[in-house]
């Protein structure tokens, strides 16, 4: 009766709702993946034996060759993301270039991260390998800079909507809240974008940070992908 009670809750086929999608699955590892990249750095800065901070690193690097097998082939969806977009003639232009900029960068980046995958499951070793995944970093941080530009304008729209809004009538409430909900939603996006920086500017050089900047920052936007997409599934 107990088993049964617990395999039949709706959390249970919430849980397997999400782990049933790709970017579900995707955000878990993500997580574990920055992580262990946090606190391998974290062992590493506090003399810890080398035997303690092996399997972490190996985490870190299995973990991420686990996620470029998974993510392979998935830049035709931003491709065709970035098509849809462009035919959104009634969407606000500066909404409408930032989301085909990013759906552009994030579909470079899958590309040319694709074309790096042979020589990372060691099946065909590449020359050119490293030059490719730092094109990949390239496309990457243009896309998600173009989301934090769509999520900035969204948040000064936003507060130029709540100046208009009468909260002593009752459809004003009602739009106060919306635009409260639209707000965190967008802040929390904003959030994760920032962080997500700190991956590909630190891979090109452009910012200086150690593996435990980047490995919390990453692992902070991956719990936030997670949440964002358990919701979605709910």
């Amino acid at each position: 009766m107990v088993a049964d009670a617990l395999l039949y809750h709706p959390s249970v086929s919430h849980y397997l709702k999400y782990t049933s999608t790709t970017v579900g699955r995707d955000k878990l590892l993500r997580t574990i993946q920055y992580f262990a990249r946090f606190y391998a750095w974290y062992l590493l800065r506090t003399n810890r034996p080398s035997a303690s901070i092996a399997p972490w690193e190996a985490v870190k690097k299995q973990f991420g060759l686990v996620r470029k097998v998974l993510r392979a082939g998935k830049n035709v969806e931003h491709f065709k993301a970035a098509a849809v977009a462009a035919d959104q003639k009634t969407m606000d232009p500066v909404l409408r270039y930032a989301a085909v900029g990013r759906q552009l960068g994030y579909a470079g980046y899958l590309t040319f991260d694709l074309a790096t995958l042979l020589d990372a499951t060691g099946i065909r070793k590449s020359a050119s390998a490293k030059r490719l995944q730092q094109e990949a970093f390239r496309f990457w941080a243009m896309g998600i800079l173009c989301s934090v530009v769509a999520q900035t304008y969204t948040l000064w729209r936003l507060r130029e909507r709540e100046a208009r809004v009468d909260r002593k009538e009752g459809e004003g409430v009602v739009e106060g809240k919306r635009i409260g909900i639209e707000r965190a939603a967008s802040r929390l996006q904003l959030t994760s974008d920032l962080c997500d920086l700190t991956v590909p500017f630190t891979a090109l050089g452009w910012a200086n940070l150690d593996d435990g900047i980047v490995g919390l920052a990453g692992t902070v936007s991956s719990l936030i992908g997670v949440y964002m997409q358990w919701k979605k599934t709910a």
